[in-house]
């Protein structure tokens, strides 16, 4: 049955005419005539252009629930995720990313004019939940507020770091998952010269700073049993095959956090709390802007890099912590995910010689 709007009506009209077709033109009889207009006046509806209209909703409708299907991490509506060192380079991608996928952010740094910079950006998006969301508010306008900014310095003592966190689950009751992304690479400096401030200053932020904020974060957690995700942010630094010369303190405090992941979910599975860390290469971002513009970086990077190329966080980084942070993952727990274009693997020393 044919669709005809009526312009002097504010309802679809439905005729029950069959009509016939002469040249895209109706003709039809007057007593098919919409209620309270012409025939002059009766805007028709081609079968061609009807027909379009259709089958691009329709191609648009099947696109969208394939996608939600096989990336149901797409809509994170509902979801309240915490990302630390949050004001600048892959901290503030997150916070973006997650942000237009649904989630509520808290946004956690030291720089807390920075940090509301980021905020004020996401709360000015206007956000869609997809049709296949079952979250009850499906669309969210500039001006809601859907990220919260709370100053954070994770090099601090255990009790300043208590009460940030504290103050983060209380902006919205809950924290569903945590992005641990804070850290620091520390001055370039061998093993003799490092000095014991410099290497203890890598350390507290990179390893005893993750620690204190997944410590406090899940005992929340625990307390109000309802499981969660902690994504720490790491580093091919960490891995065996990505040691570099002159980071001995960064590289170490990587090791540690990618076991302290490992341990962590052991002893949190129980509560139904989720631990992984991401292993990124070098990526394009904010901090490393100036660095990709080098022209040995992209000569070292084409000979040891299998794919040739540098990342870029979205996708490469982003699609992945969405994943951790959505429930399908809640079976993934204990990884190291390597994110690096294949530049630590074992063959590389040899690809780079031929």
């Amino acid at each position: 049955m044919m669709k005809i709007v009526d312009p002097d009506l504010d309802r679809p009209y439905r005729t029950h005419q069959r009509y016939r077709f002469r040249n895209k033109t109706p003709i039809c009889k007057d007593h098919s005539k919409p209620r309270g207009s012409t025939l002059s006046s009766w805007p028709f509806v081609t079968p061609d252009s009807y027909i379009k209209q259709i089958q691009h909703r329709l191609r648009a409708s099947m696109a969208n629930q394939v996608a939600d299907h096989l990336e149901p991490w797409r809509d994170l509506h509902g979801k309240v995720v915490m990302v630390t060192g949050a004001s600048s380079g892959l901290g503030r991608e997150f916070c973006l990313d997650l942000a237009k996928a649904g989630c509520r952010i808290v946004a956690a740094a030291r720089r807390i004019d920075r940090l509301q910079s980021v905020c004020d950006e996401i709360n000015q998006l206007t956000i869609t939940a997809p049709s296949s969301s079952s979250s009850s508010s499906s669309v969210n306008g500039p001006g809601s507020s859907r990220a919260v900014a709370v100053e954070l310095d994770v090099s601090a003592d255990g009790p300043a770091i208590e009460k940030s966190v504290n103050k983060a689950w209380d902006a919205f009751g809950r924290i569903d998952a945590l992005v641990n992304n804070a850290g620091i690479r520390g001055n370039v400096s061998s093993a003799l010269k490092l000095s014991e401030e410099e290497w203890n200053n890598v350390f507290k932020t990179n390893l005893t700073g993750t620690w204190l904020v997944s410590k406090y974060v899940a005992i929340h957690m625990r307390d109000a049993d309802q499981g969660g995700s902690i994504i720490n942010i790491s580093s091919i630094a960490g891995l065996h095959r990505g040691h570099l010369p002159g980071g001995v303190a960064y590289n170490c405090s990587k090791i540690g956090v990618n076991t302290l992941a490992k341990v962590m979910a052991m002893e949190l599975g129980v509560h139904k709390i989720r631990v992984n860390a991401i292993s990124p290469g070098l990526f394009r971002s904010e901090i490393t802007e100036g660095l990709m513009k080098k022209d040995w970086l992209h000569n070292v990077a084409m000979k040891t890099v299998p794919l040739r190329t540098f990342g870029t966080s979205d996708p490469a980084l982003t699609s992945l912590v969405r994943y951790l942070v959505h429930d399908s993952s809640e079976y993934v727990s204990g990884n190291v995910y390597i994110v690096d274009a294949g530049a630590t693997l074992p063959g590389v020393p040899i690809f780079s010689a031929l």
